[in-house]
């Protein structure tokens, strides 16, 4: 990329937003942030439970997550976050506009199956259906690209950041 953005890996719960995350930074050469780590203890503990977060509950993360990615402008970082509603993303980039989304995206079956192999996450595979119902795909108008999440994550980085790379080129 030509200048150091903010890179939200956006998406449903499975789809390897902690996985591809550090990758990508890696990648760019940027500081990670895991947004799972900007959740409240309640909110932690409402999800290991088994119930959707409510948009109250997610206001104050966004505004963590958000303000970290102001922290970062003009110096470029990747922050993990799931994004799932315009809504939320529009929150992010009241706090920091020049964010760019990489939404990973895939399909149910596969998303279910990483899900139900992972090891000490707090997000059971009972909330995936919430996930999905919640999730507003990335608009026209919103800076960001969609990578399916078929494959190794090197291979899911590698997608991303080709993706990223032709979203910053210059348009003739």
């Amino acid at each position: 990329m030509n200048t150091p953005h903010v890179v939200v890996v956006m998406g449903v719960a499975g789809t390897g937003k902690t996985t591809i995350g550090p990758l990508l930074a890696a990648r760019l050469g940027v500081p990670y942030a895991e947004g799972d780590d900007f959740h409240s203890e309640a909110n932690i503990s409402k999800m290991s439970a088994g119930t959707p977060l409510d948009d109250d509950d997610r206001w104050p993360w966004l505004d963590a997550i958000g303000a970290w990615a102001h922290r970062k402008a003009g110096l470029g970082g990747v922050v993990s976050c799931s994004a799932l509603k315009r809504s939320y993303r529009d929150r992010l980039r009241a706090a920091a506009p020049d964010v760019v989304f990489v939404h990973l995206a895939g399909d149910r079956a596969v998303i279910e199956d990483r899900m139900s192999h992972r090891q000490g996450h707090f997000m059971p595979t009972a909330l995936l259906d919430s996930q999905f119902a919640t999730l507003q795909p990335l608009q026209e108008d919103e800076a960001g690209v969609a990578v399916d999440v078929a494959g190794t994550p090197e291979e899911i980085t590698e997608r991303a950041a080709r993706a990223l790379s032709a979203l910053s080129e210059p348009t003739a």
